[in-house]
């Protein structure tokens, strides 16, 4: 029963597509954070350190700095996106109005996370905005699916 609502909804198939490929990003940033730790030979917790034969240090090195901003950057983005798409969904929102929405924010959060981690303006900014913009749009779509019912 549950599986025949999940697959007669383009809609709901359209958000755990994109459900998941945003939490790839998040958790391949995640990992990819550890994995330049480890080879700069640098811990944070004393128990790596130990473990790992590395130094211990407070600070992260810019390197992972760096990833763990863009981590943070994709979590403060997606997390407001994926709860508003499934608010969407719910409401029974159209497939012709999230899929656009929900592609296009995947793009700019992918797009996002490659430029951040290259260090590439004006185009991090572009990508912002542009999964901002999908944002607020998903927002006026769900606005407009409850004034209209």
């Amino acid at each position: 029963m549950q599986h025949a609502l999940v697959t007669s909804n383009p809609t709901f198939l359209a958000y755990v597509v994109t459900s998941i490929v945003l939490c790839l990003n998040l958790l391949g940033l995640w990992v990819a954070s550890g994995a330049v730790r480890a080879r700069g030979g640098v811990a944070i917790n004393p128990e790596d350190g130990a473990r790992y034969g590395v130094c211990v240090s407070e600070l992260d090195p810019p390197s992972v700095a760096r990833y763990l901003r863009v981590h943070r950057n994709a979590e403060a983005t997606t997390y407001p996106f994926l709860l508003l798409g499934l608010v969407y969904v719910l409401a029974g929102g159209s497939v012709w109005i999230a899929a656009p929405i929900f592609a296009l924010f995947v793009m700019a959060r992918l797009a996002h996370s490659i430029v951040y981690l290259r260090g590439i303006q004006p185009w991090r900014t572009i990508a912002f905005a542009t999964s901002l913009m999908a944002t607020m749009t998903l927002m006026l779509a769900i606005l407009y699916v409850f004034m209209r019912a």
